[in-house]
This record gives C-alpha cells, structure tokens and sequence, in this order.
C-alpha cells in the first residue's frame, strides 16, 4: 500500500537541528527519524513511499538520492572511477520525493500527491512521531469499518506528576503517568481516495478543515494505540527518545 509522509514543515519548536536540516532529517541513533518511522511501515510490508517536501526539501533529496553510498563500506578506485562495495544497509524501498511548496500547509501538500495515489487506499503518517504500531491491526481496523478515514489515537504520558487529592491530603500520586483520558491524534492514519476531495488547496490545514468535515459526516474512526509513541517536538523530545535509542528503542518492531 502507498504511504504519505509529511517532512516539509519548518520545525521551528526545534530550532537547534532544524536551521541547517528539515525536522525529519534529525538523527536518531546516527539514523534519521524519518528513516525510523519508514522502517516501521516496511516491516509491515509497506515500501511504497511519497515523501511530500518543503522546507530543505535538497537535504531529503539528497539523502535518498545518495543512500546506498551513504550506508555502504566500499573502496573507490579514484583512476577508473569504479567502486567496491563491501557491506551495505541496503532496503527494498520505493521512494518518490515530491516538492509541495515551502509554504503549503499539511493538508496542501497531501492534496498536492493526488495524482500519485490516485484511486487507492493508502496510510499517511507525519514525518516526526515514532510508535511501536501495530499497522496490520490498524489496516484491519479500517476495513472493518467501512468508513473514508481512520486515524491513531494515543495517550502520552503526562509531561508531569499526576496528584490525586482529597482536602489537602494526596491519595495518588504518579511520576509522568500516561493519561487515562484526553486521546491525541498520533497521526497514522489510513484514507480512502475521497479525502483528498475534502482539502481545497495549499492553505488547507489537514487536522482541521478537512477532518472536521470528515467527523460531523461520521466518517472518521478511531483506531486506540494503547503502546509506545512519541513525537519530536522539541529538542528536550530529541534527547529523550536518543536515550530511550540507547537502552533499546521501543518503536523497533
């Protein structure tokens, strides 16, 4: 199935990395967070990629362009120009890069691909988030329903100490729990070819216009990730998920 990532947002809350590089590029155990998030789709099967670009769209070109190279060991013979490769980190994947404008909002640039997807089913996901998804039970869930859309919903944990208290007394107390209500969008999403009828053009915000429409017509479903997921929104959500890498990343499926 063909999947839509979102990578050509300014990433402004993450300006530390995102002045010389795009959000997506920003590495995660030497490995860009886009690389992990289509890692994830793969082992699902899901290889057929379109990569909708904007700001930097060069960095993510330029990557893709030169992947093999970039993750091989090899000898260059400089007088024929003949290259020896001797281990590679090499994928299946099918790639296409398409630039949808520096200013195009995110339902712009999924509407810009149209003519990419046409009359398919297909996923969509940001070029930011990583979760342990379980994406053959999401597709599943999806068919089963029947309607145009399905989206992820999740439940972080809470940025700080939960305290339950009755008078002045504290009865519960919980260092960064998840929350038990207040589901999010987590932003992996399944969508039949009718949504992109939904968005009018570039100045379109996919998460508001578009899916209100799609809500109050009853076509948007739910589908609950109780597991891991985390997005990169910030540089103290970079360091975080760079530790979790190290003791074993939990989106690693």
């Amino acid at each position: 199935m063909k999947v839509i990532l979102l990578a050509g947002g300014l990433g402004t809350r993450l300006s530390e990395y995102t002045d010389t590089i795009p959000k997506p590029m920003v590495p995660l155990g030497g490995k860009p967070i886009l690389w992990h998030i289509m890692q994830t789709y793969s082992h699902y099967g899901h290889k057929d990629f379109y990569v909708a670009l904007g700001y930097k769209a060069e960095v993510i070109k330029d990557y893709f362009l030169n992947y093999r190279a970039l993750n091989a060991n090899f000898t260059i013979d400089l007088a024929s120009g003949n290259v020896t490769p001797y281990q590679s980190d090499l994928v299946d994947w099918r790639v296409t890069l398409v630039d949808t404008g520096q200013k195009s909002m995110t339902g712009g640039r999924v509407k810009r691909l149209k003519s990419f997807i046409g009359n398919e089913t297909c996923m969509l996901t940001y070029g930011d988030g990583v979760a342990d998804i379980n994406l053959d039970a999401l597709l599943a869930f999806h068919r089963g329903h029947g309607k145009m859309i399905t989206m992820s919903a999740v439940r972080p944990a809470a940025r700080f100490g939960e305290l339950e208290i009755s008078g002045n007394q504290v009865i519960s107390f919980q260092e960064k729990p998840q929350m038990h209500d207040g589901w999010i969008n987590g932003g992996f999403f399944v969508l039949e070819p009718s949504f992109f009828d939904l968005i009018e053009g570039d100045n379109t915000l996919l998460e508001r216009t578009p899916l209100e429409i799609a809500t109050k017509a009853g076509e948007l479903m739910a589908y609950r990730h109780e597991g891991f997921w985390h997005c990169m929104d910030t540089k103290r959500d970079h360091e975080l998920l760079e530790s979790l890498w190290s003791q074993g990343a939990p989106w690693v499926v």
